[in-house]
C-alpha cells in the first residue's frame, strides 16, 4: 500500500497500512501543540471520528487511542478544542477528499487483522502432519484435523 497523506489546518496525518503518523509543521500547528510527531499503530486505534467539512465549518479527524483517557470537552467550540487535542486534525473543504481516503483505508486496515490473523491452512496441515509422524496425534484425530483444514482452503 502506499502511503497516504492528508494536510489539515493544525497538522498532517499519514498512513502507510499499519501505522498513523500526526505530524505537526507549519505555523498554526506549532502554535498549538509545537512542532512533534505522533506514530499511532493501527492495532492501537480505539475509534475513528470523522467530521466532513463544509462551506462554513471546518472539520476534522480524530483517534482514539486504547488506554489513553480523553480530555475532551462537550459543548460549543467543539473545533476550538479539537485544535487542542493531540490525536485530532482540523481541516478545510479542499482537502477533505484526502481526508477521507485516510479514513477509508485506515477503517478497511482495521478489519483486516481478523482475518489475517488465522494461520494458513497449510502451514497448520505440515503441523499436524509433524504431531501424527511424533505420535502426538492417533490417526483418527489426525484425519478429523485434516479434513477440517481442507474444507478451508
Amino acid at each position: 500500500m502506499a502511503t497516504l497523506h492528508a494536510k489539515g489546518i493544525n497538522g498532517q496525518v499519514s498512513f502507510d497500512g499499519a501505522t498513523v503518523v500526526i505530524t505537526r509543521e507549519g505555523f498554526v500547528a506549532r502554535s498549538t501543540h509545537g512542532r512533534s510527531e505522533k506514530a499511532i499503530p493501527v492495532t492501537g486505534i480505539g475509534a475513528v471520528q470523522f467530521k466532513e467539512a463544509t462551506s462554513l465549518v471546518n472539520g476534522h479527524l480524530q483517534f482514539s487511542i486504547s488506554g489513553e483517557t480523553s480530555k475532551k470537552k462537550i459543548g460549543f467550540g467543539k473545533n476550538q478544542d479539537m485544535s487542542k487535542d493531540e490525536n485530532a486534525i482540523i481541516f478545510r473543504k479542499s482537502t477533505s477528499d484526502d481526508f477521507k481516503a485516510v479514513v477509508a483505508a485506515i477503517r478497511s486496515a482495521q478489519a483486516a487483522p481478523a482475518t489475517a490473523a488465522q494461520p494458513d491452512a497449510t502451514e497448520q496441515l505440515a503441523k499436524l502432519a509433524e504431531l501424527h509422524k511424533q505420535g502426538v496425534l492417533t490417526d483418527d484425530e489426525f484425519a478429523a484435523k485434516k479434513a477440517e483444514l481442507l474444507d478451508r482452503i
